[in-house]
């Protein structure tokens, strides 16, 4: 299952317009991403509502995922691997504010 670490540089963590911003890019890949803090379930990343649920907070550690099993028809392991590193990116970018 291809995953991502990333910390939250958001200062006010995944809330409002950061986490719009976070769910509209992850929309955009076309991937099942999920979203957790270690040691807790993962969440659908593609839903606006579960991510400003799980408090995500500023310098909070995350966990990116994709199922290997859930990849649409089409899509390779390096597809989602390449995906969930642009992700953390912007999830690490001070500007995702």
């Amino acid at each position: 299952m291809p995953e991502h670490k990333a910390i939250v540089a958001a200062e006010i963590g995944l809330h409002a317009r950061a986490a719009a911003m976070f769910v509209r890019a992850v929309t955009d890949t076309g991937l099942p991403v999920t979203i957790r803090k270690p040691g807790r379930n993962p969440v659908d990343a593609r839903s606006l509502l579960e991510v400003m649920s799980e408090d995500f907070g500023h310098g909070c550690e995350v966990l990116l995922e994709v199922s290997a099993d859930a990849l649409p028809a089409g899509s390779t392991i390096g597809d989602a691997e390449g995906a969930l590193a642009a992700l953390s990116a912007l999830l690490q970018a001070s500007d995702s504010r």
